[in-house]
């Protein structure tokens, strides 16, 4: 009798010890699994950062359907069975888009004749200053890099050798962190291909060597940049530096058409702006560059002058100088919801513009010159929910 109990003990301490043993490991690995989404979740929120300009999104049916897995894994483990390791781990992250200042502001609510998905659209006669279509024109919005516009009109007539050659430092590298850029440290170009790759292919550290190397350095730069918008008429713009990655950068669409006006005094800034592609002298072979906006392609269109920008902040932005039904007509949308919201918004504007024969009809301009300080031609600001459309 001693030696069965004897024995059922020796039995309970052996199972009691493989439960133990068997318990370890699964203890281990989740605890690796942990710290291995621990380092996930903290590159998360590195990847994440201001600077970055990036949104990580994690499909809904996806998620439902790994976690239906893990449910199933952990009633598997349940029932005593070893939990692998995959269960333990992070499987995603939902992370909502980051709004636009404009959906903040409550401007895609406002309706338009044409149903455009910018916030903020704008078509005037170049000759006339007539305003053909207006929605939200004074809402003073980020713009992004339709900032090298400016960045380029400050450069040119400046009257700088646009052969001299300019090299990518640490410090363009440091302030376009996050943001793409195919121009690495080192990259030597002219000033002339630092202009063309800004303007065409909106390269973020080309800008900024264009500001960085000015006379006087980034500070004079961008104080020329909000001079030279005070002498526009540009009283509702503010620049703080020359790439447009800053949502400080901001402007209304009425500002923009009066800058769009004067960059198209320059033969240059058109050339540049409106080329197609480009082989630069970068790296062993060379390195080609296409411009931004896939419009500049089409047969439809004949645009004189283009700048596109995004940043999430500002949405799709796009400013153009194109001829259409026979006229010199600007046109600025700002805060697009949608990649390629722009380009259709940019098209059903010229579609209506065609179809709805816009007579000549004489008008203020409103793409004053003004010397500096001068208070003269101030446009009256119209609310920020306005919008009007000439009835045709």
């Amino acid at each position: 009798m001693q030696s069965l109990i004897l024995y059922g003990f020796k039995r309970l301490a052996a199972v009691a010890l493989a439960t133990l043993l068997a318990a370890l490991p699964l203890q281990a690995a989740t605890a690796k699994d942990t710290a291995q989404a621990k380092n996930k979740t903290n590159k998360l929120v590195r990847d994440l950062s201001p600077r970055k300009f990036t949104v990580v999104k994690a499909p809904a049916t996806k998620l439902a359907q790994s976690r239906a897995t893990v449910n199933q894994r952990k009633a598997t483990a349940g029932n005593g069975l070893r939990l692998g390791p995959r269960a333990s781990r992070t499987l995603a992250v939902m992370v909502p888009a980051r709004p636009s200042f404009g959906q903040v502001y409550g401007l895609h609510s406002t309706d338009d004749a044409l149903d455009l998905k910018s916030s903020v659209a704008l078509v005037v006669d170049q000759d006339t200053g007539e305003v053909l279509f207006s929605k939200n024109p004074q809402a003073v919005l980020p713009i992004a890099s339709i900032t090298k516009l400016m960045t380029a009109l400050v450069v040119t007539e400046a009257g700088l050798s646009m052969n001299e050659r300019l090299t990518v430092t640490q410090e363009d590298v440091d302030f376009t962190a996050g943001s793409r850029s195919r121009l690495r440290l080192g990259t030597t170009l002219t000033r002339g291909e630092m202009l063309h790759l800004s303007l065409m292919s909106s390269e973020n550290r080309a800008a900024h060597v264009l500001g960085r190397t000015h006379p006087g350095g980034l500070q004079m730069f961008v104080r020329l940049m909000n001079r030279k918008a005070l002498e526009l008429g540009m009283l509702n713009t503010r620049y703080v530096e020359p790439t447009g990655l800053s949502s400080d950068n901001q402007a209304s669409a009425t500002d923009l058409s009066r800058l769009v006006s004067a960059a198209m005094a320059h033969p240059i800034i058109r050339q540049l702006s409106t080329s197609l592609d480009a082989v630069m002298p970068v790296g062993a072979g060379g390195m080609q560059f296409h411009t931004t906006n896939g419009l500049v392609r089409s047969p439809e269109w004949d645009i004189g002058l283009q700048k596109t920008g995004y940043i999430s902040a500002a949405g799709r932005c796009l400013v153009m100088q194109a001829q259409v039904a026979g006229r010199s007509l600007i046109m600025v949308l700002l805060d697009s919801a949608g990649k390629y919201s722009r380009i259709g918004d940019a098209e059903r504007l010229r579609k209506w513009l065609i179809t709805s024969a816009v007579p000549l009809m004489p008008a203020v301009p409103v793409v004053p010159v003004m010397p500096v300080g001068t208070l003269l031609h101030l446009m009256p600001l119209i609310p920020v929910a306005d919008t009007a459309v000439q009835p045709r």
